[in-house]
Parts: C-alpha cells; sequence; structure tokens
C-alpha cells in the first residue's frame, strides 16, 4: 500500500487565557491553544477567561461520567429470540469482559444498553478507555466480542459492526441520555459588578436571554437535546488544537446551557454530555499537538484516564468562556456584528 506525507495545514492558532479553574480534578490558572479561522473567537473566549479569575472559584469543572460506544447489530429468529439473548448477554458481564481485555489492556465494558427491532437486537456497548477517545479501541473489542457471541448463541447471525445506535458523529437523543465520552458539567458564580463593568449586562438580562434564545429558540428549530448559542466554535478550536476527531464536535455541540440570578449574581454553567477527546492515540503525533497537550499538563505521568479526564474539563472550561461571552454580547444591540467588523475587516 503506497504511504502519503501527512502535511501540517496552516491553520491559524492562539493561546487564549490563562482562565482559573476548579474542582475535583483541577485547580489552577492556565491558557488554552485555540486554532481556528475565526479569529473574534480569540478575544471572545479571552473576554471569558478573564471573567473567570476575577471569581472566587473561577470555573468549576466537574467530570460525573465517561464512557465510549459502539452498537453491534445482531439477528435473531424473532422478537422474542432477541429479548432472551439480550438478558443472557447482560447477565454474563464478567465472560464478556474476559474477551475485551484480550483486545486491549485499557478497554472494560461497563453496560450494554438494547433495543429490539422486529428480530434485529442492537447492542449498544459502553466501554471505559483509558486517556484514548476510544473510537478504535471499543470497535476492536466489538470485533472481538461479536464471534465469541456467535459461538455462544449459535441462533443469531451478524448484521453489522455498527448499527447507528453508538452514535457516532451524529446528533442523536441516545448520546445526550445514555452519554458518549466525558459527561462535563461547567459552572461559575459571577458577581453582579463583573457582569455589568465586564460584559456590559446584567445577570437578569443574560437569564432572560438564555431563555429565550438558547432553549425556546432552539425548541421552535427542531432542536436535538441541545440549547447553547455556539459550542462548536470552541469544541471545533480546541479539537484541532489537541489533536482530536474534529467529527465529534456533531454531537459534542449537543449541551445544555443553564443560567440563573442567585442573590444578585449571575450563575452560569454548561453542560457538555458528549465531550469526545483523548490525550492519546490518533491524531497525537503531530508535533504542535504534542506540544499543546504537554503544556496543558495532558502529558504527565498520571493513573490511565486521568489525563483525558483533564483534557475534558479544559475543554469544557473552554465552551462556557466563549459561550457566556457570546451570550453577554447578545444582550446588546449591534455588539456583536461591531466586534466582528473591527477584528475580520481591514
Amino acid at each position: 500500500m503506497k504511504t502519503h506525507k501527512i502535511l501540517q495545514a496552516p491553520i491559524p492558532m492562539r493561546w487564549v487565557g490563562p482562565m482559573k479553574l476548579s474542582g475535583h480534578l483541577i485547580e489552577e490558572k492556565l491558557s488554552v491553544p485555540l486554532a481556528t479561522y475565526e479569529t473574534p473567537l480569540w478575544p471572545s473566549v479571552g473576554r471569558g477567561a478573564r471573567i473567570s479569575t476575577l471569581c472566587e472559584e473561577g470555573i468549576k469543572v466537574s467530570v460525573i461520567d465517561e464512557r465510549m460506544t459502539r452498537s453491534i447489530l445482531l439477528e435473531a429468529e424473532d422478537a422474542y429470540a432477541a429479548h432472551q439473548a439480550i438478558q443472557s448477554l447482560k447477565a454474563r458481564m464478567d465472560d464478556l469482559n474476559e474477551v475485551v481485555a484480550k483486545s486491549s489492556r485499557f478497554a472494560k465494558l461497563i453496560d450494554i444498553n438494547s433495543q429490539v427491532v422486529g428480530n434485529l437486537i442492537y447492542l449498544r456497548l459502553e466501554f471505559t478507555t483509558g486517556d484514548a477517545s476510544g473510537h478504535n479501541m471499543v470497535t476492536n473489542a466489538a470485533d472481538h466480542l461479536i464471534p465469541w457471541i456467535l459461538t455462544e448463541y449459535p441462533h443469531l447471525q451478524y448484521s453489522s459492526i455498527s448499527g447507528n445506535y453508538c452514535s457516532d458523529k451524529k446528533a442523536t437523543a441516545v448520546n445526550g441520555i445514555l452519554g458518549r465520552g466525558k459527561y462535563v458539567v461547567c459552572e461559575i458564580l459571577i458577581p453582579r459588578d463583573i457582569v455589568e463593568r465586564r460584559l456590559h449586562s446584567t445577570p437578569e438580562k443574560i437569564v432572560d436571554l438564555n431563555i429565550k434564545k438558547n432553549l425556546i429558540g432552539t425548541m421552535i428549530a427542531g432542536g436535538l437535546r441541545s440549547a447553547n448559542a455556539h459550542y462548536a466554535n470552541m469544541l471545533l478550536a480546541f479539537y484541532l488544537a489537541t489533536g482530536q476527531d474534529a467529527a465529534n464536535i456533531i454531537e459534542g455541540s449537543q449541551g445544555v446551557v443553564h443560567a440563573d440570578v442567585r442573590n444578585g449574581d449571575l450563575y452560569f454553567s454548561c453542560t457538555l454530555p458528549n465531550l469526545i477527546v483523548g490525550s492519546v492515540g490518533n491524531g497525537k503525533g503531530i508535533d504542535f499537538v504534542e506540544e499543546n497537550l504537554e503544556r496543558l499538563g495532558c502529558r504527565d505521568d498520571r493513573e490511565p484516564g486521568a489525563n483525558a479526564r483533564r483534557l475534558a474539563a479544559i475543554c469544557g472550561a473552554t465552551v462556557l468562556c466563549g459561550e457566556l461571552s457570546l451570550i453577554a454580547a447578545q444582550t446588546n444591540p449591534g455588539e456583536l456584528m461591531q466586534s466582528h467588523l473591527q477584528m475580520e475587516r481591514k
């Protein structure tokens, strides 16, 4: 097979920050790399980052779940036979993990979700994958599991290694409900005077716009488990700078902004149930990616999975910074377009 030289495309990149992070994974100030052609993103995220340094706890980040999924598609004789096979498989997790262990020393099967459609069996296999995002790892594990399942259950037949119930790089309800990647929640409490002086808005205006724009606006547009202004902008810039599979911003951008007024101050949060990142694996061998991961502290000697969780926490905080800045800007007529005109047009 002919190999081709990998060219490093010159996507503009800048380090933005510092931002202040706290929580069970990280307690520090740091800057983040963002690679993008949308140059106003840098100062916008930068404004959110500056706000975080002025708040007592900064951005409090919680990673509350992690899993990577692959849904295999099998066929049974009929629906009841499919149901019986599923119940049997779910009772044999130890046996299944013995097979998984032969495919990888980091993959571990933690749950199985299923759907029966006629005689079709959709098995959503859910794994932890260490510091890798895990796409290839879970597919390899599934490739080991399928022949074992077909041997143990000879009345079943193979249909596909992926039945789209995973659901990879598609906007689906199942990912938001069951999770795919890291489930990250970022929160910040901003004093009223900082909202007024630095964001040129008020807590009430931001809460009101979040309801009318992110919640109601997305609902009437037919959004799917999503209520945010532009998660995808920050995700893509962060993904390109840290060697992630950029197509995963499709499910990654499904998330919810929640804002509230607390004792006169602004509570602002971003929930990202499908944040797919890894600190090792495909895409990480490029020089600038390695340098960025090292500078972010995601190449340190930690237990398997800890560097990836740290990276997810930093990515989620970056999303919050950009989301907060944009929502605040949109509470003021003309501010959004004026900033683009100043920064993008010469």
